[in-house]
């Protein structure tokens, strides 16, 4: 099968999704254009900042795209190519999106409030701070494995002499110099758009100069540190990060993200195409293995598990609604940003699909930095380097670029999970269940675990405490709890649809769906955890057994308490949809904020422009 066929058919199918089944959820659910977003009547120059329809949706697409859509996919290639793309186009457009649109809209129709806030108002507070602690430790796993996973793209390669290898350490060091400059750029690209009121293509020919400025210095003068020194400069990044405003730096470095990420999709597409057209576009990897992997695995679950940014990821719904609803604007906006950053994301799981399968019969001789092409990303970015130095550029200006793009990935979605997890530490301690909660109880424990720099630094010691060592011991069950949030979240907008007089039938197939894949996945791994410690773990002080004691029980501890989340949040959700009648429940009343009502009025006293338009400026 050629690439270039699999890239049209699924670029059609993920449209037609889009235009169809998006736009049909929009009206079943009755999105409103003329009401006041939570963005616009809650404004506070921290969190909740009205931006324009491109800036969310890049925020939301930088956040999601992270590892996900390439590592996974490509993980789950060991049983072929047709079973992992049909499930990223079929979960992308039926689960995926739905979900995380779904969580958006649930959380602009609810006054911005996270996914434990809408927990709590239709469930019950049984889950609430239970999850918020499940949350927490979920986003401080995410920070510890990414953090490592771009301190290893960085670093820089030693010689046997000690010295440093700079032919092999260029790529790494160049983009690392590059990921630096991106936050002093973003920064006075955000307060320039401000300042100067630069919008539309004003904006994007100031964002496309930086992009090419930075890269021109970082390939000139690339830093050379090692993997500690990287995840220093990382952890300082996320300090600013997760506690700044969002408009000073989150917003304009995803906004200047996303365009590389489209650089790198357009790229993709044409790389794939010339490869094609050189008869070198053939997907030489295996259409089909089989039900079970060269592991003994099975399909199902597993499949499901390992793919998860690309068709559904549980992570999805803290974006949602934890940063992205308190910036859309406007309701008709929440269409391209929750459903459309999606399809979008699973559009380039698409892409590495279609690129491992072409790399697959040669993928152990191509590399990035000189070395075999053997991990994910390093297939992925391989692949794409090559089709874009066969369409003509500099192959070191595509390494470079491909490198930055692969950790850029995993740094955005990085610096969103660090953002969430600061605020789930805050919200646990808030007494009510508003979504404003954190900043007006100010006075106790919330004085000071309630500012934003505490709860950062404190997230990110923890994190970095996991990155060290731990995390890896737990990191198998990543997959599963990840899912397990996507199936609460689900749920939660299912309970969410009837309390409030909305139709959700399109929900229940994708939350038992789920559900049934999340447990049997965490079934089996608390069953292979046990009998690894029945047969290795009770050899007494071995080392061998001392590891799988470590490993395997950590595990097993993890699984169960996952599990015990997983039922009591389903439990209490199937209790309340059964027992609660449709339509119960009104939409919550508007909330405004000093702020949000002060824009709010001097835009209505400017007859040039409409209110929301003037307030979003």
């Amino acid at each position: 099968m050629n690439g270039i066929t699999i890239i049209l058919v699924s670029a059609v199918v993920l449209i037609i999704g889009y235009l169809g089944y998006g736009r049909w959820l929009a009206n079943q659910w009755a999105v409103d254009r003329n009401a006041l977003t939570p963005a616009v009547r809650m404004e506070d120059g921290k969190n909740f900042s009205p931006a324009s329809r491109f800036t969310v949706f890049a925020h939301q697409f930088s956040s999601i795209c992270g590892a996900g859509p390439v590592t996974g996919t490509i993980v789950a290639m060991a049983f072929g190519w047709v079973p992992v793309m049909l499930w990223v186009l079929v979960g992308g457009i039926f689960f995926g999106a739905v979900h995380d649109f779904g969580a958006l809209y649930a959380s602009m129709k609810n006054n911005g409030k996270s996914l434990a806030q809408l927990i709590e108002k239709y469930i019950g507070k049984t889950g609430r701070r239970l999850f918020l602690l499940f949350s927490w430790l979920f986003c401080l796993i995410v920070i510890a494995a990414f953090t490592s996973m771009v301190a290893g793209t960085f670093k820089m390669t030693v010689a046997d002499g000690g010295a440093v290898d700079y032919a092999k350490s260029y790529y790494g060091g160049a983009a690392g110099t590059i990921s630096l400059l991106f936050t002093f750029v973003a920064i006075l690209f955000g307060w320039a758009c401000r300042k100067f009121d630069l919008k539309g293509w004003k904006e994007l020919v100031c964002a496309v100069v930086l992009l090419v400025l930075m890269f021109a210095v970082g390939m000139q003068l690339p830093l050379y540190l090692d993997e500690n020194g990287w995840i220093a400069v990382t952890m300082a990044y996320l300090v600013f990060a997760a506690a700044m405003p969002i408009q000073t730096l989150k917003q304009p470095r995803d906004y200047l993200t996303t365009i590389m990420m489209v650089v790198m999709i357009v790229a993709a597409v044409l790389g794939i195409f010339v490869m094609g057209a050189n008869g070198q576009g053939e997907m030489t990897a295996p259409a089909f293995v089989g039900f079970t992997n060269a592991s003994g695995q099975f399909l199902f679950p597993v499949l499901f598990v390992s793919v998860a940014c690309g068709a559904l990821s549980g992570f999805h719904s803290l974006v949602s609604t934890g940063t992205s609803s308190k910036q859309v604007s406007n309701e008709t906006d929440a269409l391209p940003v929750g459903y459309g950053a999606m399809v979008l994301e699973s559009f380039v799981g698409m892409i590495a699909i279609v690129i491992a399968a072409i790399m697959y019969k040669d993928m152990n001789t191509a590399g990035v930095n000189g070395a075999a092409a053997a991990t994910p990303f390093q297939i992925f970015a391989a692949g794409i380097a090559k089709g874009m130095t066969m369409c003509g550029l500099n192959q070191t200006v595509s390494t470079v670029f491909m490198t930055m793009c692969v950790s850029a990935l995993a740094l955005t979605s990085l610096d969103a999970v660090a953002r969430i997890a600061r605020l789930s530490f805050q919200e646990f301690f808030a007494k009510s269940n508003d979504a404003l909660a954190v900043e007006r109880e100010k006075a106790g424990v919330m004085k000071v675990v309630g500012n934003p720099w505490f709860a950062t630094i404190v997230t990110l010691v923890c994190g970095l405490s996991l990155t060290f060592g731990g995390y890896l011991n737990i990191w198998p069950l990543f997959g599963a709890s990840n899912q397990l949030l996507g199936g609460m979240t689900m749920i939660t907008i299912a309970v969410f649809c009837k309390v409030t007089g909305r139709k959700g039938w399109m929900l229940y197939v994708p939350v038992v769906f789920l559900l049934c894949c999340t447990f049997t996945s965490l079934v089996q791994s608390i069953m292979g955890c046990t009998a690894a410690i029945a047969t290795y773990g009770l050899l007494g002080t071995t080392a061998k057994g001392a590891s799988v004691l470590l490993t395997s029980g950590l595990q097993l501890v993890f699984a169960v308490l996952l599990v015990v989340l997983g039922v009591i949040v389903s439990y209490n959700c199937l209790k309340e949809f059964f027992t609660k009648k449709a339509g119960s429940i009104p939409d919550e009343e508007p909330e405004w904020s000093e702020l949000g009502r002060k824009h709010y009025e001097e835009a209505k006293k400017t007859p040039a422009m409409d209110a929301k338009k003037q307030v979003t400026a």
